[in-house]
């Protein structure tokens, strides 16, 4: 697990070129790892091999939504914006791809998390790790990334 969080992060930093913005965009990996463990803890599930399955799907999404958030960044800085302006623009126009990935997810899990037939103790935990993940790490793309950006980049302007 670790080396493949490296390869990542590394894939991160290639993407972007910039050790700050790939640092940026991983610090999803904690907030989404807190919601999928807050999720099993509140239903009462115990980390399993299907959890597991949940939380590389989890890592997934919460990656790619930070990678769509910070390209638009990086497009809008490049047009000449301020970071003040792009961070704000960026979080409003990247608002409903952010959401619309997250809710189709966790919209096609609730079925599962909600089950109690036959194999419910296999597709429950998966399910209960990506939507509380998927909460916990979209809250952190749209409200936390943009502030970290505007923390990092925006003492480069004065």
């Amino acid at each position: 697990m670790p080396i493949s969080l490296f390869l990542v992060f590394l894939l991160l930093y290639v993407s972007f070129g910039s050790i700050g913005q790939a640092t940026i965009v991983f610090l999803n990996v904690p907030l989404a790892l807190i919601g999928g463990f807050a999720g099993l803890y509140y239903s009462g599930e115990y980390l399993s091999v299907p959890a597991s399955v949940g939380f590389i799907a989890l890592l997934g999404i919460a990656m790619l939504n930070g990678v769509v958030m910070m390209n638009y960044f990086n497009y809008l800085a490049i047009r000449g914006m301020s970071v003040k302006e792009l961070v704000v623009e960026g979080a409003v126009k990247r608002l409903r791809p952010v959401l619309m990935t997250a809710l189709i997810a966790s919209f096609g899990l609730i079925p599962l998390m909600f089950s109690t037939g036959p194999g419910s103790e296999i597709q429950r935990p998966l399910a209960i790790v990506v939507i509380w993940g998927l909460v916990s790490a979209t809250i952190l793309t749209l409200f936390i990334l943009p502030i970290l950006y505007g923390i990092v980049y925006g003492e480069k302007e004065h």
